[in-house]
């Protein structure tokens, strides 16, 4: 088959338009195009006044290299590459007949679910521990942090099955570079376990959290229908390490589990693995992150921003922003997990402290957009021991995050409530006192407050000077974005790992063989396809090292 890309057709084209475009790209009769499928589509939307749809299709024509030979010389006419997953190999039938150790995977988010499919589907029955519950419960419990403010600390937007991706916008993409074509496997196993076709091609696909958790139920399925064995409410403890190579992990059940082979996916809140995996002198490096808040517009208002006169078009959806703005004090300040027509959402794991994030459904439909607005923070500013110089302990991160998630628990009053400014009494330096047009969708609540009380601030006044300066400048790009009615929600910390567990070209951990660090809290990965992705490469290096052994 043949790929043309940059085929570009009015938003409202006619059925029949796209086959047409393909016929005439090529200059052929219409007869030689035997077919064509839409691999991509997206939208251009930098003319509001004439946004095009622009898609990538692949086609199947009688005489494709005739037609590739004449469009040598075009860029956008190439073969179609070939996107199949292949196995780096497969278990024997008498592979576990000896008796040896099977692999285990700690950690069931998006990281831990691939690694655990992949090693499932190469025959080597993986076992997953996974602290919280079976998503179902652990949606029960979110429900009840949200509704009645009480947190359980193993059951929550952090911990359980599906893990912190499942209560987000669900976005599908990433830009991570992908010559494997391994972001196609995951699309394609998520459309297996129920997603919308449509993620195949639409640039920019999002499920969101509700068809999340019936995925995660049908990819657990299919995982232990090939062998694997997940169990939840199963807190590692601590690692055995034998001469450099990990033998076995105890579990807070106070069992020993024998391992030789461990894919560690733990999420970026995972706070009391990291210490334990550091006292047990598993190599790690402190490595930068983002602190911010969460800021809410109206939905319509980004969409009219972005789309003009076609705000609310079915194949537009609700629109989103990327900002980026370099302030005067050196900082970058940056919306980060912008989530359109979604709600900000208590993400906290820890009695005693307030953590935003973002969340939409499918269907992103609720009043509010909402984005982190975020400042970059580095080693250096978090470090705990006061010097100016020298390796900063991996764990300094934490105690950082700890410090303002429980400045805002105070802020907000208890109860996981979270402080809460109007923008413009933010930009001005006032309290707010009163909410104006934008209701904030944050429960348990939002308490106005002043985020900047020079006596209690809520973030670190580098951060505070950078976001205040980025928000009236952000106004030159999402026009009304610098509106006095938006709502500032604190605090957002937990926009990724504050450490990474370091490893090498093969995966396993620099000074602890058969450790294999994977995934967004080991410091590899940003979101849902990334950590999917990971978990795939990771779970191929430990199949493969395993099957060696076996030969």
């Amino acid at each position: 088959m043949l790929r043309i890309t940059e085929l570009r057709l009015p938003l409202d084209h006619p059925a029949d338009a796209l086959r047409q475009a393909v016929v005439g790209r090529l200059g052929l009769p219409e007869a030689e195009l035997l077919g064509f499928t839409v691999f991509k589509r997206a939208y251009d939307a930098r003319r509001k006044s004439a946004i095009v749809l622009t898609y990538t299709v692949d086609c199947e024509l009688t005489d494709e290299a005739a037609v590739l030979e004449r469009h040598a010389a075009d860029a956008h006419v190439r073969p179609t590459p070939d996107t199949r997953y292949r196995f780096v190999g497969h278990a024997p039938a008498d592979f576990h007949a000896t008796g040896r150790p099977r692999p285990v995977v700690v950690g069931f988010g998006p990281c831990g679910i691939f690694a655990a499919l992949i090693l499932a589907q190469m025959g080597l029955r993986p076992i997953v521990l996974e602290r919280g519950k079976p998503v179902r419960e652990r949606t029960k419990d979110t429900w009840g942090l949200w509704r009645q403010g009480v947190l359980d600390p193993e059951s929550n937007v952090q911990f359980g099955e599906g893990g912190a991706g499942t209560f987000s916008d669900g976005k599908l993409w990433s830009q991570i570079s992908d010559p494997r074509h391994l972001t196609r496997k995951v699309l394609t196993e998520f459309v297996k376990a129920g997603a919308p076709e449509e993620i195949l091609y639409v640039s920019k696909p999002h499920v969101g959290t509700f068809r999340l958790v019936g995925m995660v139920e049908k990819m657990r399925a299919d995982i232990e229908a090939l062998g694997g064995e997940i169990r939840f409410r199963a807190r590692v403890t601590d690692v055995r390490i034998e001469g450099g190579q990990v033998r076995g992990l105890t579990l807070d059940s106070g069992e020993v589990l024998r391992a030789d082979h461990v894919v560690l996916a733990l999420g970026h809140s995972a706070r009391d693995s990291f210490a334990m995996l550091h006292g047990r002198g598993v190599f790690m490096e402190a490595k930068p992150f983002s602190i911010g808040y969460r800021v809410e517009h109206p939905q319509g208002l980004i969409d009219r921003a972005r789309f003009g006169t076609q705000a609310g078009h079915p194949l537009l959806g609700a629109a989103d922003y990327k900002l980026v703005h370099h302030a005067g004090n050196g900082r970058a300040v940056y919306s980060f997990c912008m989530c359109p027509g979604g709600t900000v959402v208590a993400a906290t794991s820890v009695p005693g402290r307030v953590v935003t994030n973002g969340m939409s459904q499918y269907s992103r439909n609720e009043r509010n957009a909402n984005a982190g607005i975020v400042v970059g923070i580095s080693p250096q500013d978090y470090r705990q021991d006061g010097r100016a110089d020298g390796p900063v302990n991996p764990l300094d991160g934490i105690a950082f995050q700890r410090l303002w998630e429980s400045r805002a628990f105070e802020l907000g009053g208890g109860g996981y409530r979270a402080p809460g400014q109007l923008l413009g009494d933010f930009v001005a330096g006032r309290r707010s006192t009163a909410l104006g047009g934008v209701l904030p969708s944050y429960q348990p609540g939002v308490t106005l407050t002043d985020l900047a009380d020079p006596d209690r601030p809520s973030l670190p006044d580098y951060a505070l000077q950078a976001i205040r300066e980025a928000l009236p400048a952000f106004e030159r790009q999402i026009k009304g974005f610098a509106m006095p009615d938006a709502v500032l929600t604190g605090v957002e910390t937990r926009t990724s790992s504050p450490l990474r567990i370091t490893r090498g070209k093969d995966f396993q951990s620099l000074n602890v063989r058969g450790l294999y660090p994977a995934g967004e809290g080991a410091g590899y990965a940003g979101g849902i396809m990334s950590a999917g992705v990971d978990g795939i490469e990771v779970a191929e290096a430990l199949g493969a090292q395993m099957l060696a052994g076996a030969g």
